[in-house]
């Protein structure tokens, strides 16, 4: 724009405020592409305690209907030791019941079980990347299955996760189920090997504590190595209470979420204003109430910072719409007045 203008006009600070403006549009803002790295330094989650003391849970659905009714899987996994359990559900609940549903029924097992639930930010698979790396692992496992069992996929189940749960973890340096449960599993490939020293009471106790030191250490190592390899192609990015931000959409989620859709639909909705910070690179958003159903808490990712909150643009649910289609127009903001004196004596 700067280079068009100039052959025609000029004035002081002339390609500053080009810049400024251009920069600063609210249509730009929303559908131009971002050529920088990905927002956000990796944060490793803290390393649980002991076994089976924080878990990760998502469901794979969209499966072909098997034989018992079953479409979905429930996958659950411990966190330290990686081993996991994959439950065949079924979704009839989902379309009657809802998501008010789903979530008043998870309250009520966190407040019967006393633990706490922490959702994940919303489009950001990363924050639970483990399970979302094991989803794609037992899919891939289905798959090779699918010529076989064909919609028996529940059957395989069972193999599925002990295939998964005696597979070699190199952050671990050993299989989920030898973490687990202190030794290795008792599989066909080691009946050829003598019996092993079997442990009790107090050495027991001993064994199992410093072997998940031992796991500590190599998810401390793992951690570390994993951090400085991703944080390369990314960058540092903050924003502040009351900013005004933007909201990235994917084409998928803007047709389901955002009523946009198309080859030709904006990258961004909003703006939004962030009302806190959860998190390093976390911010919750306060969403208009046709977005209710979404979780209002974004990674700094998804997020955009929005120059200037556009005021020209007005809100049509504002308007008092007549019978006949007519509305009272009014100003949108007073931005100056001033007073006048006649000095005409009237008659």
């Amino acid at each position: 724009m700067y280079q068009d203008l100039k052959q025609k006009f000029w004035w002081t600070r002339m390609k500053r405020e080009i810049a400024k403006n251009v920069s600063e549009c609210d249509v730009c803002q929303r559908i131009k592409a971002d050529h920088l790295k990905a927002a956000g330094m990796l944060q490793p989650l803290t390393i649980p305690t002991w076994k089976w003391e924080d878990v990760h849970m998502d469901f794979i659905v969209g499966l072909p209907h098997t034989q018992k009714g079953y479409d979905s899987i429930w996958v659950v996994i411990d966190r330290l030791t990686k081993s996991a359990h994959f439950i065949p559900v079924k979704t009839i609940y989902r379309a009657k019941q809802g998501s008010l549903f789903v979530s008043h029924f998870w309250e009520q097992i966190q407040d019967a079980l006393e633990t706490n639930l922490i959702r994940s930010s919303t489009y950001h698979p990363q924050t639970s990347g483990q399970v979302e790396r094991v989803n794609q692992i037992l899919e891939d496992m289905l798959r090779a299955r699918a010529l076989t069992y064909s919609t028996k996929w529940d059957e395989c189940l069972p193999l599925a996760e002990f295939a998964y749960n005696n597979s070699y973890q190199k952050s671990l340096e050993m299989a989920p189920f030898e973490a687990l449960y202190g030794r290795r599993c008792r599989t066909p490939l080691n009946w050829s090997e003598p019996g092993e020293r079997v442990s009790f009471g107090p050495d027991l106790v001993t064994q199992a504590e410093e072997q998940v030191k031992h796991i500590h250490e190599n998810l401390k190592r793992a951690q570390s190595r994993q951090k400085s390899y991703s944080d390369r192609r990314r960058r540092p990015l903050a924003f502040q209470k009351d900013d005004h931000v933007y909201l990235r959409v994917s084409p998928m989620k803007g047709v389901h979420r955002f009523g946009v859709k198309g080859k030709l639909a904006p990258r961004y909705v909003g703006p939004f204003k962030i009302i806190e910070q959860c998190g390093p690179i976390a911010y919750r958003l306060e969403l208009p109430s046709y977005l209710a159903a979404v979780h209002d808490v974004f990674h700094v990712s998804q997020l955009k910072k929005c120059l200037r909150v556009p005021e020209e643009v007005v809100d049509t649910s504002q308007i008092q719409i007549e019978a006949d289609l007519t509305y009272e127009e009014k100003p949108i903001k007073v931005l100056d007045q001033k007073t006048k004196i006649d000095s005409k004596k009237s008659c």
